[in-house]
């Protein structure tokens, strides 16, 4: 610990959180600002209740902005630059399967050395034969325990990975979704089946490349469907999810599933696939009789992204994250702790 802060990099920014701590958020609003136009992203640490500010690479915020927060970028990927990176999410998907691609392991636990806890992971690190192998590790049973296990009216969350959530389709877009066209219809393909989602309850989890990749059910019930929705691969980060240039969630290449519940009704989750991420892997299928926290499957090397559905007054969303979210301010959280309470039942 440095001061307080996890890293000696947030401690250079210690004024800025002390700062935010010391006004309970309630003047400074620092999630989408940070997220959108800064060169750092910050957000809140469920587990610890501090503000962290999570790594990335300079040189690729920079090149993110440049995209994805400007007409010009976003002409030039309409000119042919998503073919281009489908084409790079293909090759660096064979390279990190391949035997050679093990030594960045290395490189990448000590670039976050201060976010992965190699104690829970459930292999040792000379199991992973390819870098893949380790990017998608399963941890330890131990390591997340599911919350209120035997309460199928209390839902979870399904990865970990950093949330926003709202009350509607049209809060999401005041507080946090830019792109112009985004909707819930969208978001499902337009599915006429999905109809029970209008103006339902949208919940984000973001995974950025540090995170263990496996996600896992937030309640509990049977799988109805699963539908492939075929489009581009545009980074997940909020810089491209802010810009009002793009829709991402509704343009990136997904799987809708949908389970049937006794307690929250229907709820839509949806797996999105995202630059570098061209695999998105389940280990259930349709008919499948599920319980919240059993594992749906999993994302190859990159960051992405699951959202959850809820219909309409299905479920109250735990409080500190909406507060969080009214803020534009993500919140940092693990698999298995609480989401909601069903109000149906």
């Amino acid at each position: 610990m440095t001061g307080g802060f996890l890293t000696d990099k947030q401690a250079s920014y210690g004024w800025m959180f002390k700062l935010s701590e010391w006004a309970h958020y309630s003047t400074y609003d620092i999630g989408l600002n940070s997220g959108s136009s800064a060169s750092h992203i910050v957000v809140f640490d469920r587990k610890s209740k501090r503000l962290v500010e999570e790594l990335i690479d300079g040189k690729i915020v920079m090149s993110m902005r440049a995209i994805y927060q400007s007409k010009i970028g976003l002409h030039l990927m309409d000119k042919g630059a998503k073919e281009i990176l489908h084409s790079i999410s293909e090759k660096q998907g064979r390279k990190m399967n391949s035997v050679e691609s093990a030594k960045e392991i290395p490189k990448f636990l000590e670039f976050f050395k201060d976010q992965i806890n190699l104690a829970e992971v459930k292999h040792p690190l000379d199991h992973f034969k390819t870098f893949n192998e380790f990017f998608i590790r399963e941890l330890k049973p131990s390591a997340r325990p599911v919350a209120m296990v035997d309460r199928d009216d209390v839902a979870v969350c399904a990865a970990d990975s950093r949330l926003v959530a709202f009350r509607s389709e049209e809060d999401s877009k005041r507080f946090w979704i830019k792109g112009k066209k985004f909707s819930i219809g969208g978001l499902l393909g337009n599915d006429p089946s999905c109809s029970n989602f209008k103006d339902g309850i949208v919940v984000i989890f973001r995974l950025a490349p540090q995170d263990y990749h496996r996600f896992h059910f937030p309640v509990s019930g049977t799988i109805e469907q699963f539908k492939d929705v075929s489009g581009c691969l545009y980074t997940v980060n909020p810089i491209a999810v802010n810009s009002k240039y793009c829709n991402v969630f509704t343009e990136n290449k997904r799987v809708v599933s949908i389970i049937s519940t006794v307690s929250f009704g229907k709820v839509a989750f949806v797996a999105i696939g995202a630059t570098m991420v061209g695999s998105i892997a389940f280990v259930k299928k349709t008919g499948d009789y599920v319980n919240k926290g059993d594992q749906f499957g999993y994302f190859s090397f990159g960051g992405s992204t699951v959202i959850c559905v809820f219909e309409k007054d299905s479920i109250q969303i735990d409080e500190d994250l909406l507060a969080n979210s009214a803020r534009s301010l993500e919140t940092l959280v693990q698999v298995g702790t609480t989401l909601g309470i069903a109000t149906k039942v």
